[in-house]
């Protein structure tokens, strides 16, 4: 779930196929008319909650009628988890930008970050709408986002250490131990920053300028001698 101005944005929608079928109505819409809708639904949950989110004032941002919305989802809570369904493959399109064929951890790492920030950017919406979700306690929808949450970080961890080159690291310490601390740094910082930002909107290269100084440090740390010469 974690992580330099940059003008590349993706023109992707994530892949709904299956989900269209659940939601035949709704996907029988115009793109745009499902975007308005969504992003409308998405800023509302974000704002205020689950509990409190207006129903009343997604249809008013989004130019429909609250009959128009009920007849898409049938309950405020099929809503909810059909955006979070959402924004789990807004996430996972990350990993389709990724050069896999990259073994150094670090500069994997980098590359993650790049593709997140380009993703973040093209979604704001989503990703404040996951922000949100991470400190949701309605019961109603807490169970699924806590299991979102798990198949989110074990899938991004599950990725980012395949086929990793481990001759580059010392060998007088448990390659464990290391991944251990490098994980935990990894949510920790991703955690951090994800509470600071007040939007997605806003953010700036200056975060993913910062991560560089962490992947310095656990790289010295963590790499033989001989493979330290680059320093981001």
């Amino acid at each position: 779930m974690t992580t330099w101005v940059i003008e590349i944005y993706l023109n992707i929608e994530p892949d709904r196929k299956e989900v269209a079928v659940i939601y035949p109505k709704f996907y029988s819409l115009e793109a745009e008319k499902r975007e308005r809708i969504i992003n409308a639904a998405l800023k509302e949950f974000a704002r205020n909650g689950y509990e409190k989110a207006s129903t009343n004032e997604m249809t008013k941002e989004a130019e429909i009628s609250k009959g128009s919305l009920f007849s898409y989802f049938n309950t405020k809570k099929e809503l909810y988890l059909f955006l979070l369904g959402y924004v789990v493959e807004v996430i996972e399109s990350i990993y389709d930008e990724v050069d896999w064929q990259e073994t150094d951890l670090f500069e994997r790492m980098r590359k993650i970050g790049l593709a997140k920030f380009r993703i973040y950017k093209k979604f704001p919406h989503a990703l404040n709408f996951l922000k949100g979700a991470a400190h949701e306690e309605a019961g109603e929808v807490k169970a699924e986002i806590a299991a979102t949450g798990r198949h989110l970080i074990a899938d991004g961890l599950g990725r980012g250490y395949e086929n990793i080159d481990w001759t580059k690291f010392r060998e007088d310490m448990e390659r464990e131990k290391m991944i251990n601390i490098i994980t935990w740094t990894i949510l920790s910082f991703a955690e951090q920053q994800r509470d600071q930002v007040g939007s997605f909107e806003d953010l700036s290269l200056d975060v993913f300028r910062e991560w560089d100084g962490y992947f310095d440090i656990l790289k010295r740390c963590f790499y033989k001698k001989e493979e330290q010469e680059h320093v981001y």
